[in-house]
């Protein structure tokens, strides 16, 4: 197989919510070096959900954390929105990161002292901005958590924890949300009603989500895949399906 869903140095801010160009990263230095991604590019149409996948050690996880800012790139180019992330000062990128992306881990890395609508609130608060009510409202109401609002992490179950991570994210309207392995910890019920909502948030509001998974049944949520192996994406499938995914998979292992 050979790399795909190569990225122009043109593709940006029009069309694209994210764009990698030659992403190179490496870690430690001399003869004990470990190249993660080798020569990475890929663009990310707005409003647009893709999945990452690959075998572990395959690169996948590095390559969203050098997409989202969350890891430093060896060499290469990464754009969110058309604004150059490689160079900003650590300020500024936490000052992106904060404003324009949204995150949903596979840890719901909720504050357990603070209840669950001071959770979905919290990112808008540090930032010094008031969420706008009546998406706060649209965001609780859709997500099933207007019950919730008053409940504290330890009080509530995975995947109603993982429903607050998802409105967090959401409520600043992010150019793009980030996702690695955001069913890793949960039952296929509840993994499937948060999958179900990315979903949503992509054809209902034109979010642009991009998620690493290891499941094929989460990848086929998505509107393609993108395949990494040994730092590289060796294959791209439009439209997944379960059986698809999993055919990939096996020639990537034989």
């Amino acid at each position: 197989m050979t790399q795909t869903s190569a990225a122009p140095p043109g593709a940006d801010t029009a069309e694209h919510a994210a764009v990698a160009i030659d992403l190179v990263k490496r870690y430690g230095t001399g003869d004990g070096a470990v190249t993660a991604l080798r020569g990475v590019s890929a663009a990310f149409p707005r409003g647009r959900f893709t999945a990452i996948m690959g075998p572990s050690g395959s690169g996948k996880s590095t390559f969203l954390h050098c997409l989202a800012g969350l890891d430093t790139v060896t060499s290469g180019s990464v754009r969110i929105g058309g604004v150059e992330l490689t160079g900003l000062s650590r300020t500024k990128l936490t000052r992106l990161r904060r404003d324009r992306l949204g995150f949903v881990f596979q840890s719901f890395n909720l504050l357990p002292m603070l209840t669950a609508e001071e959770n979905i609130r919290l990112t808008g608060r540090l930032g010094g901005r008031k969420a706008d009510p009546a998406w706060f409202g649209a965001l609780v109401d859709a997500l099933g958590l207007r019950g919730r609002l008053a409940h504290r992490p330890s009080e509530m179950s995975g995947g109603q924890q993982q429903r607050v991570a998802v409105a967090r994210a959401l409520l600043t309207r992010p150019d793009v949300l980030f996702a690695d392995e955001p069913t890793g910890n949960l039952d296929s019920r509840s993994g499937g009603e948060v999958l179900g909502i990315l979903r949503a948030a992509v054809d209902d509001y034109g979010q642009t989500v991009i998620m690493v998974t290891h499941d094929p049944a989460a990848a086929a949520h998505a509107d393609r895949a993108l395949f990494l192996a040994d730092g590289r994406i060796v294959h791209e499938l439009a439209d997944p399906t379960i059986d698809g995914v999993h055919a990939v998979m096996r020639r990537m292992e034989g």
